[in-house]
């Protein structure tokens, strides 16, 4: 059995340095550090992500009550800014369940932080003045999901057919993903995971912005194209490092997501899943307009050491508990 680490010590000193470097930008920025719980009445309904599960046996109560180990922060960070908190940001773990590989952990780091008042354009400038000194690079590149898919595959995503993206499958070698996939976000993905990944950001960070309006999970739909939404990624050396939004606000928006979110599990063979109704709640009261992004700190821990495995800048992954 091998009771070590899978950081060395300069690796484990890096962590903590980082961790410093990041109170300290945010405490001279005065924006709060906030802690919310790990373990929520409810979990997520993203049919691409999957909440690990326990069970709290009270005293007194027969039946136990089924707690939801938190895939991020997001809901209750979005009840405290509903409350009056102001800018916020949290470090904490976060728990994904059946993702495990040399960029993924089931238990993870993630810095998540909220800016009251800013779009997403806004808080894209301030992850730069964050991460340019930690990583020591160049000035981030932008380029918009659109851009992204007519340059690296001539292919528009906002305009091109469902046979035109079919035909750019097959020709890429994913015959067998066109034939089976009935999800164009679906087979966009793919397209963008595997060919158009590897090739950004690759000597500075990059950010894509401006999603699919299909694809903009809790993010705003852009006032200028309602073929997009205001979310964007960063992307640095073939790593997804972070995912932003100008958030959404109305309730009313939220609920119908989580719904056809529910909707697209149950064709995908998955169990719906419960909604939160706290959060929900929280948007119905008001929630300011703000932008928030998560960002990986132990994958970006491993860029700043040039580490390849994710269990390199890890004390103790999964496989170590």
């Amino acid at each position: 059995m091998n009771w070590k680490p899978g950081a060395d010590l300069a690796t484990l000193q890096a962590r903590a340095k980082l961790l410093a470097d990041i109170r300290a930008f945010f405490a001279e920025r005065k924006v709060l550090e906030v802690e919310t719980p790990l373990m929520a009445s409810a979990g997520v309904t993203d049919p691409h992500l999957v909440n690990f599960t326990t069970q709290l046996h009270q005293p007194g109560s027969q039946q136990a009550r089924t707690l939801y180990l938190q895939t991020s922060p997001e809901y209750a960070m979005k009840r405290l800014l509903c409350a009056g908190s102001g800018c916020i940001y949290q470090i904490c773990k976060a728990f994904r369940n059946e993702e495990q590989g040399r960029f993924h952990n089931p238990e993870f780091t993630m810095l998540e932080w909220y800016r009251v008042g800013f779009d997403h354009w806004q808080l894209m400038r301030e992850m730069q003045d964050l991460l340019q000194p930690i990583l020591a690079c160049d000035e981030f590149e932008q380029l918009s999901y659109q851009q992204a898919f007519q340059h690296y595959l001539g292919f528009d995503p906002l305009s091109d057919s469902d046979e035109q993206l079919r035909e750019l499958c097959i020709e890429q070698g994913y015959e067998n993903f066109a034939d089976s996939m009935t999800s164009r976000d679906t087979q966009l993905q793919l397209l963008f995971s595997h060919l158009i990944e590897p090739q950004i950001g690759q000597t500075s960070p990059c950010f894509i912005y401006h999603f699919p309006a299909s694809q903009a999970a809790l993010a705003q739909i852009s006032g200028q194209d309602p073929r997009v939404a205001e979310r964007f990624e960063l992307y640095y050396k073939g790593i997804e490092l972070a995912n932003g939004f100008h958030e959404l606000q109305s309730a009313d928006e939220q609920e119908k997501r989580f719904a056809q979110d529910n909707q697209e599990r149950l064709e995908m063979g998955i169990d719906a899943a419960k909604t939160d109704s706290h959060f929900l709640a929280a948007l119905n009261s008001g929630l300011p307009d703000c932008a928030g992004v998560a960002l990986g700190l132990d994958r970006l821990l491993m860029l700043i050491q040039a580490h390849s495995d994710i269990d390199n800048v890890l004390s103790f992954s999964h496989s170590r508990a």
